[in-house]
């Protein structure tokens, strides 16, 4: 590749591979991680412009972030312009930039007409999008999905209204709402939202190493990709795939040993950021997710997912015969 950074608004990224904002799982001890690893670009949780709105104490701790994670966008979700632009503003000044979620398939978000509901709506995408846009001085871009339900082809109506209304960009994740997760994603709407856009498009869907990353970006001429799920207990997925953005060798597999340690001290930061009774406790996951694949990972897991402190924690992972 001939280069591996674009640009969003006026803002450089040196790296076409960003990681994917994922509520509960990129807090900033996650955020930092993969940022070493070699991601371009990281986000915030997904935050309520209400909560904000009206101080929420929860919401204003998922704001908190390092100087070491750098560029971040903090992703804000809600329906109500007005209010959305005031969070936008209230935040901005701490970030570089701000993003819209606009495609979060939980039944509680789109319940309240939020996150991949607004699909429905392209007016009301274009009119937060605006609101926001001329609220901040820094970036603004918006992520999407494919359509709410099966069948539905929503994706550059949207994407069209959100570049309207002053987005830098949008990301499109090639599902809808309804797969959740589920079935392959569709990268050819990812493409027709690129050659709709004047601005980058970000695709989100399936990328899973180095060969997928290219494929998606050689497939769709997306500017860069988005790593979701892959990345869950595997920061070693951006080593890979800026490696063959690059044209490089791809590293090899962490040995059990590296993966230990880097489970290791993902758990000490989330410890030292959030006390070591949530800490260990939502590591709890994580653990779970850096065991896969690793001999004995059952067993592995199942001793993994009771630990209640750092110190057994550390006892554990240190252990030759663990």
């Amino acid at each position: 590749m001939k280069d591996n950074h674009f640009s969003i608004g006026g803002l450089t990224i040196g790296s076409r591979v960003v990681a994917a904002p994922m509520a509960g799982i990129t807090d900033s001890a996650f955020r930092r991680i993969v940022l070493r690893h070699g991601a371009g670009l990281v986000y915030t949780e997904m935050v309520s412009a209400k909560g904000l709105h009206y101080h929420n104490e929860n919401t204003h701790f998922l704001l908190e972030h390092t100087a070491e994670e750098a560029p971040i966008f903090c992703q804000l979700f809600g329906s109500e312009p007005d209010i959305m632009a005031e969070a936008a503003a209230a935040v901005a000044p701490n970030f570089d930039g701000i993003d819209i979620n606009m495609g979060c398939p939980a039944p509680k978000i789109v319940k309240n007409h939020e996150g991949s509901a607004l699909l429905d709506d392209p007016d009301l995408i274009f009119r937060i999008v605006k609101a926001v846009s001329q609220a901040v001085t820094v970036p603004v871009t918006v992520k999407i999905r494919k359509g709410r339900r099966k069948g539905d082809d929503q994706a550059v109506e949207a994407a069209l209204a959100a570049q309207e209304g002053g987005a830098k960009a949008v990301t499109v994740h090639g599902r809808t709402a309804q797969q959740m997760y589920s079935g392959q994603a569709d990268w050819e709407v990812i493409r027709r939202v690129k050659e709709a856009l004047s601005i980058p498009v970000i695709g989100n869907g399936d990328v899973t190493d180095g060969p997928s990353a290219l494929d998606m970006l050689n497939q769709t001429g997306c500017d860069a990709v988005m790593v979701g799920r892959a990345m869950m207990g595997d920061p070693w997925v951006f080593d890979n795939i800026s490696a063959c953005f690059n044209g490089e060798p791809v590293p090899e597999k962490p040995e059990p040993g590296d993966v230990f340690k880097q489970a290791l001290e993902q758990a000490r930061m989330m410890v030292e950021d959030k006390g070591e009774y949530a800490g260990i406790r939502q590591m709890r996951a994580q653990l779970v997710w850096y065991m896969k694949g690793l001999p004995g990972a059952a067993h592995k897991k199942q001793k993994l997912t009771a630990v209640t402190s750092l110190a057994e924690l550390e006892e554990i992972l240190s252990d030759p015969d663990f």
